[in-house]
C-alpha cells in the first residue's frame, strides 16, 4: 500500500451536523442572490436538483456541465451570466459555512507523518463543489491544497460518490491498482464502498453517518486517534 484517499466533509474537516452546515450555505446564498431577484425557493430548488443531477451524473460531462444545465433549465438561460457572482460567493460569503465545522490536530498530523513517510495523498471529497470552495473547506481544515497530489471538484469529475466509476477514474488517473490504496471516510455508504474494488478502507466514527441496520463490523475502523496510531506504525516507503 502506498496511497491514501481521504474524505473531507466529516473525515478531515470535522462537521458534527450536515444539516447545520447546509443552513448556513444556504442562508448566504440566498442573501448574495438577493440583489437578483431570484425567488428563494427557486434558487435552493435549483441547487438541490443540480446537486442531484451531478450524483446521478453518468460520466458524459463533467459535474461542472451537469450542474449547470440543470440549474439553467430551471432558472433560465440568463443565471449563466451570474456565474462570476457564484463564483465570488464561494470565495468570500461561503466561509459562513464554516461555523459548521471544526479543525482537527489529528488530521493535520495524519497528513504530515504520511507525506513525511513517501505516501501518496489524494483528497477524494464528493466533487459537488466548485474548485474554490473545496480548497477553502481544506484551509478550513487546517490544511493545505498542496498537501494532496490530487483533489476531486465538480470541474474535473464526471461521477459522484457512491458510484464505483468516481473512484475507478481515481485510480485511472493515479495509475494506481486498488490493493495499492486506503479509503479513509466517515460516510458508510460514500467512502467504504471503496472496499468493493479491492481498496482498503477505515472508517473514521468521529463523525459516523451509517444508516442504523447497516452492519460495520466487518470494516477496519476507529478515531483519528487511532489513525494517527496506525499510520506511526506504517514503515517508510523507499523514494
Amino acid at each position: 500500500m502506498n496511497t491514501f484517499i481521504f474524505d473531507l466533509d466529516g473525515t478531515l474537516l470535522p462537521m458534527p451536523s450536515q444539516e447545520q452546515f447546509l443552513n448556513l450555505y444556504f442562508k448566504a446564498l440566498t442573501v448574495k442572490m438577493a440583489p437578483y431577484n431570484i425567488n428563494p425557493k427557486e434558487l435552493m430548488d435549483a441547487v438541490m436538483a443540480g446537486t442531484m443531477a451531478m450524483v446521478k451524473n453518468d460520466g458524459k460531462v463533467t459535474n461542472e456541465h451537469k450542474f449547470w444545465n440543470v440549474f439553467s433549465e430551471i432558472l433560465g438561460e440568463d443565471i449563466r451570466q451570474l456565474e462570476s457572482v457564484f463564483e465570488d460567493f464561494y470565495q468570500n460569503e461561503f466561509s459562513m459555512a464554516k461555523e459548521a465545522t471544526h479543525t482537527n490536530p489529528y488530521a493535520k498530523e495524519c497528513i504530515e507523518l504520511l507525506k513525511s513517510k513517501g505516501y501518496h495523498l489524494v483528497l477524494a471529497t464528493n466533487p459537488l463543489f466548485p474548485r474554490i470552495a473545496t480548497y477553502n473547506r481544506i484551509q478550513w481544515a487546517g490544511l493545505n491544497p498542496e498537501d494532496f497530489e490530487y483533489i476531486t471538484t465538480y470541474e474535473n469529475s464526471s461521477f459522484c460518490k457512491p458510484n464505483l466509476e468516481y473512484y475507478r477514474s481515481i485510480l485511472r488517473l493515479l495509475h494506481k491498482k486498488p490493493e495499492e490504496c486506503m479509503m479513509i471516510g466517515n460516510d458508510v455508504r460514500e467512502d467504504m464502498c471503496a472496499v468493493e474494488l479491492g481498496m482498503s478502507t477505515y472508517l473514521l466514527k468521529d463523525c459516523l453517518i451509517c444508516p442504523e441496520e447497516q452492519d460495520i463490523s466487518g470494516f477496519t475502523q476507529g478515531s483519528f486517534e487511532d489513525l494517527l496510531h496506525m499510520i506511526q506504525e506504517l514503515p517508510q516507503l523507499s523514494c
